[in-house]
């Protein structure tokens, strides 16, 4: 099988995290020189996290990067048929909430900090968090999507 990142449909989602990200926050996520399937393939391997899901009622992700594959220990088919609301712990579930809210009514939110868990039980931190309406073409939501540099594992005692 090709590399996600070369679907035309993933080429196609690419070209809208980043230009959402842009539109919300005046700023590049990422080097946008090259070609629609150049800059595709830099966006998944990008030594950041960035994940999207889609408007579902139970949000599925939608895309995940190299590095998000590798933190959450999921094969990219295991990752888009993943609702994202099971990679948080149940007691951070209305926070998580609450911020993807937030994120819809101001386009995104900045700087947030908090547990995830991975596919086998692991447990993180998520730095730095940066959360943002991700639109179409016709510049309606069709997902969100989170970004991050730092994670740390947590080493239970």
């Amino acid at each position: 099988m090709d590399e996600p990142w070369q679907q035309p449909s993933i080429i196609r989602h690419s070209q809208r995290l980043l230009q959402s990200f842009s539109g919300w926050t005046g700023r590049s996520l990422l080097d946008t020189t090259g070609t629609p399937i150049e800059i595709a393939r830099m966006l998944f391997e990008a030594p950041f996290v960035l994940v999207s899901h889609g408007t579902e009622a139970d949000p599925i992700f939608n895309y995940g990067n190299r590095r998000a594959l590798e933190l959450w220990e999921l094969s990219w088919e295991q990752f888009i048929q993943t609702p994202s609301r099971q990679t948080v712990a149940p007691v951070a579930q209305e926070e998580r909430d609450r911020l993807l809210a937030q994120a819809r009514a101001n386009g995104y939110i900045d700087n947030y900090r908090g547990i995830r868990i991975s596919s086998t039980g692991r447990r993180f931190w998520i730095e730095q968090v940066l959360l943002w309406t991700v639109l179409d073409e016709g510049q309606q939501p069709c997902g969100q999507a989170a970004t991050f540099p730092k994670w740390e594992w947590i080493v239970d005692e």
